[in-house]
């Protein structure tokens, strides 16, 4: 399954990640299914640990791990994470964070690093895609978007609030081979069928009283582009900044816009980025409305006075902060990434790419995420 993971930069580049790994402190496990499978996260023995070290000298972690522990704090104790084959306990992640911070604030040598995690920790790897131990990286950023809170002929594309008809059903209660899974849709002649898909939204009625539009946009791509990543900053005309963050979806399934415009030869595979898609739909603006409704996933906001905040509703940390599918990955948890990423010249263009590790926080997740 593609793997598609994000970290807070203001960067934007697509390279595979040579591997993620999450950690998680070696005792207070509890037992795994006796059935042995398949698992997306598996266990590594200390001889097959990664080189443990990291490119921001620790700068910004304690931030994003008390983060994470902010979030555990919130939740029942006794609430299990599954890493692989094993499970844990929100108490036992809290203090598999505190001991990792405790150590790191000391900003030990990667000697003392590696040996630390290897004495203390249990490392899983990604299976990562058709189980080669890769997944995709790209940029993660928080957009900054022209608004107003005012409908003109400038300012004419909502940011919606989450509709009051949206329902979301958790199908756990129903049966238990429906464990975790979830519906979105809205009630008709006492059935639940689909919510309404981003064309039908995007035509302007249909919501008609029971939405209302946080700000307005001047770019439908701009509208897109907020949605893929989940929260941001929209600059008013009236001189002031609003932070709008995700407060649900739709329920429809998300489908690339990039991945549909290297399909249809409208952008190379390796010219493809947002940039390129933007510039695309500029030169083509007569295909904006039907390049934009082949994703039929639509995502609505709420206003935030702080952030950018993740999906567990805690502060993102630049740099710390990633974002994974978390049906496959536990979230929070801390985790350990190996990829490359972009040097630019003082143009702002790419001159190199180079080499780089750190430790991160999963704390995000996103419908474009797989």
């Amino acid at each position: 399954m593609k793997e598609k993971h994000k970290i807070m930069d203001h960067s934007s580049f697509n390279k595979t990640i040579l591997a993620i790994f999450i950690l998680t402190l070696l005792s207070l496990f509890l037992g795994g299914c006796a059935v042995k499978k398949q698992y997306p996260l598996i266990s590594l023995s200390p001889s097959s640990h990664p080189a443990f070290s990291d490119d921001m000298l620790y700068d910004g972690l304690e931030h994003s791990i008390l983060k994470s522990i902010e979030y555990l704090n919130k939740i029942p104790p006794d609430r299990t994470f599954q890493f692989g084959e094993n499970y844990f306990t929100a108490s036992h992640m809290i203090k598999s964070f505190e001991y990792f911070l405790d150590f790191a604030q000391s900003k030990p040598s990667n000697k003392d690093l590696n040996q630390f995690v290897k004495s203390n920790y249990l490392v899983y790897q990604s299976a990562g895609r058709n189980n080669e131990e890769e997944v995709l990286f790209t940029g993660y950023y928080e957009p900054l978007l022209e608004g107003s809170l005012n409908q003109n002929a400038v300012y004419n594309i909502p940011v919606l609030t989450l509709p009051d008809d949206l329902i979301e059903i958790d199908l756990t209660p129903f049966s238990e081979k429906f464990k975790g899974e979830k519906i979105t849709g809205r009630l008709t002649n006492r059935t639940v069928v689909p919510y309404f898909d981003r064309r039908e939204i995007s035509q302007g009625m249909i919501l008609e009283g029971k939405t209302r539009p946080l700000a307005w946009l001047k770019d439908p791509v701009d509208l897109l582009f907020l949605q893929i990543q989940g929260s941001g900053r929209i600059y008013l005309d009236n001189g002031t900044t609003i932070n709008v963050h995700y407060h649900g979806k739709n329920g429809q399934p998300y489908r690339s816009i990039g991945k549909h415009l290297i399909d249809t030869g409208k952008i190379p595979k390796s010219e493809m980025s947002m940039q390129k898609i933007r510039e695309y739909l500029n030169d083509h603006p007569e295909q904006i409305e039907d390049v934009l409704n082949h994703n039929p996933s639509y995502v609505f906001f709420k206003l935030e006075e702080d952030g950018p905040l993740g999906c567990l509703n805690v502060k993102l940390t630049p740099g710390r902060s990633i974002a994974l599918d978390r049906r496959i990955f536990p979230l929070p948890s801390l985790a350990f990434i190996e990829t490359k990423k972009p040097l630019v010249n003082a143009d702002g263009l790419i001159r190199e790419w180079t080499d780089f590790s750190r430790f991160v926080s999963s704390q995000d997740t996103g419908g474009a995420i797989r």
